[in-house]
């Protein structure tokens, strides 16, 4: 469903100048139900200005009007021939000032935990050029020292989704070259969801394969059949016996 421009600002807008339920101002922005009600408590959006919908070509009053009459009645976005096309717009993807320090964090987290993605999908996920992702695997970096990995999806540059979908691609790609993957870069390879139910269990290595049933309950088991007599102390420190002893003590 396409949004408004704008869409925290609109939803301020409507907040503050109808009576539109959360749920319908949520379902036109794009938003969550909870944010919106958040926008409204003054929690959230503070110090946004509104942005009419109405003013600028994107919302009409009549939709406003069957909104507020029935609750159910969702808003449709006013058609605009010039807005066809954007979506399918290639390049970089965007990313906002305020996490574009953030971006070698991403990457580094990318190329160490998963080495197989080309730098092409790094690219995308992050929104960065190709030389700074070889100037971060090659550790040439300029600030390589005190950069810390750090998941993408933590902060904010690329959703989960995308990025399992960019594994999964590359495990296809993997197995079509025929390359042999350990259970460790396996687990890398699938997604979040099938990560997650997968048994924590750790696999018993082939070099110690056939001790899986040694157990001492044997050796316990002949302890408690033929229990050793401790109440001799001789017997109990195995002491040996000394003959000369014996017959220097008849002689005397």
């Amino acid at each position: 469903m396409n949004k408004p421009l704008m869409a925290k600002a609109t939803a301020v807008w409507l907040v503050d100048n109808t009576t539109l339920s959360f749920k319908q101002i949520a379902d036109f922005c794009g938003l969550h139900e909870l944010e919106v009600q958040g926008i409204a408590d003054g929690d959230v959006a503070t110090g946004v200005k509104g942005f009419d919908p109405i003013a600028n070509n994107q919302l009409e009053q009549s939709e406003i009007d069957k909104g507020e009459k029935d609750p159910l009645h969702k808003l449709k976005l006013k058609f605009n021939p010039a807005s066809l096309g954007e979506e399918k717009r290639r390049g970089p993807r965007y990313t906002p000032l305020s996490k574009r320090q953030d971006r070698p964090a991403a990457i580094l987290w990318l190329v160490k935990f998963h080495p197989e993605l080309a730098d092409s999908q790094i690219g995308k996920l992050v929104g960065t050029t190709k030389p700074t992702i070889a100037s971060i695997r090659e550790r040439t970096h300029w600030n390589i020292n005190n950069i810390t990995p750090i998941d993408p999806v933590a902060l904010g540059l690329c959703r989960q989704s995308e990025l399992d979908a960019a594994v999964q691609k590359a495990a296809k790609k993997k197995a079509a070259d025929g390359a042999v993957m350990s259970d460790d870069e396996r687990r890398k390879l699938v997604s979040t969801e099938q990560s997650l139910g997968m048994s924590s269990e750790p696999k018993m290595p082939t070099a110690i394969a056939g001790l899986e049933n040694f157990s001492l309950s044997q050796s316990e088991e002949d302890e408690e059949k033929n229990p050793a007599d401790y109440s001799n102390a001789d017997s109990f420190f195995n002491l040996p016996h000394d003959d000369d002893d014996d017959e220097d003590d008849d002689d005397k």
